[in-house]
């Protein structure tokens, strides 16, 4: 049964009166602008359908008396830096009052990043990592452009967070930018805008969505705030597993695209409580060869195995939404330990087959097994160690090679007794 109202309750305690999101809200884009400059460079993602939506921002910035000074075409997916370059490049050509983003994940990222690039004129390596843009921002006496980010894909709630996810296309590998200073000030979405995206896209978001709850609530066992996280999880898990087939079977389900969207938000309130852990960290290797969202959710079932002791209480939570849903059988009140780990994690498996996921890694056209010794070297990398302090059981690179290796081990082939439990 649908929860919209809890949803919404959430999301305003989230984000208070001032996010813009729903049926219809698009045109609110002029008055978001106007409130923070009156000259607007956009950078925006074509996509099949979304020409008229681009025109409704066009409109709504000239008619608030916004000029729009240039618009630049959004990155390639998963965020290349070289995109990354040439949108800092036209910023630094225009510098503009702000920046309205359109677009999914990647340009909403594009855009962060550009902006703080532009501002702090030095190399993107040295913002990798956690705080260092705000850092940077205090030492330099600097403050970033106002960014107004529309989002058009139910997926990474790009525009609510302080996460930018860039890619280095020669070496295939995703590193991460986590900063407050890079939250957009005003985030919009209008969920219509996703009844265009075709199936494997909608999957691709849904699934993103669904393992921020997922790794989040794993990492927020014993930590204060707890219960918070579970609510917000329970509420986006419990969304996507109910609508997502509904969906995927119908495309113009209208309540069933309103509760994607509300949900794959939920999971952007989620990383911002807490932080994703296991399977976000081996997918930054995955780039070259899947999407992101469906990378997340093919490791989790593995990682669940993983952290068994640890997240006995996440396990009955999330057990509980897949039974209800038809995908686990058990009696998740008979079950502890491994035992109840590994129910939840067939389960999410089920679920990803029912959808027509990939559920193993061999399943994956053009994976190889290089990415499995270039999954655990990445794992190692400080940039990303936020991703081991975050596990349920933080984990330290010398701990890398046996924990993460045996859920990479099992992924290959589906095989859940490979995966040593921590």
């Amino acid at each position: 049964m649908a929860h919209f109202g809890r949803a919404r309750d959430l999301l305003r305690g989230f984000k208070g009166e001032g996010y813009v999101h729903g049926m219809g809200v698009l045109w609110r884009v002029g008055a978001s602008a106007a409130a923070v400059g009156r000259s607007a460079l956009l950078v925006r993602t074509s996509f099949p359908g979304g020409e008229g939506y681009l025109q409704t921002v066009r409109d709504a910035l000239a008619s608030a008396g916004v000029r729009l000074l240039a618009e630049v075409e959004g990155p390639a997916p998963n965020a290349p830096i070289e995109d990354l370059v040439r949108v800092t490049a036209e910023l630094s050509a225009h510098w503009p009052d702000v920046v309205v983003s359109f677009g999914g994940g990647s340009t909403i990222d594009v855009a962060k990043a550009a902006i703080a690039l532009n501002v702090l004129d030095g190399d993107i390596e040295a913002l990798f990592g956690t705080g260092l843009v705000s850092d940077a921002l205090a030492a330099q006496g600097k403050h970033l452009t106002p960014h107004v980010a529309i989002q058009t894909a139910a997926s990474s709630a790009a525009h609510l967070t302080k996460y930018a996810n860039i890619t280095n296309l020669e070496t295939q590998q995703k590193k991460l930018i986590v900063d407050d200073a890079i939250i957009p000030q005003q985030p919009i979405f209008d969920y219509t805008v996703t009844f265009a995206a075709p199936p494997a896209l909608t999957a691709d978001g849904a699934v993103d969505g669904l393992s921020h709850a997922l790794e989040v609530l794993y990492g927020a066992v014993g930590k204060p705030g707890y219960e918070q996280v579970e609510d917000v999880a329970r509420e986006a898990i419990g969304l996507i597993v109910q609508y997502l087939p509904r969906v995927m079977a119908g495309p113009s389900d209208a309540e069933g695209r309103e509760a994607l969207g509300l949900a794959t938000d939920l999971g952007g309130y989620a990383i911002m409580l807490g932080g994703t852990n296991g399977a976000h960290l081996t997918s930054f290797s995955l780039v070259d060869v899947m999407p992101h969202g469906r990378a997340c959710f093919l490791m989790n079932p593995y990682y669940t195995v993983l952290f068994a002791p640890a997240i006995q209480r996440p396990l009955a939570v999330v057990g509980r939404i897949f039974q209800d849903a038809g995908y686990l059988v058990e009696d998740i009140d008979a079950l502890k330990g491994r035992a109840l780990a590994e129910a939840v994690a067939r389960a999410m498996i089920a679920f990803g087959a029912a959808i027509g996921l990939p559920t193993t890694l061999r399943a994956v056209e053009r994976f190889t097994d290089a990415h499995v010794p270039r999954a655990l070297t990445a794992a190692k990398n400080p940039q990303l160690r936020m991703k081991l302090e975050n596990m349920p059981v933080p984990l330290t690179p010398d701990m890398v090679d046996v924990t993460m290796g045996s859920v990479l081990a099992a992924a290959l082939d589906g095989d859940l007794s490979k995966v040593k439990s921590v």
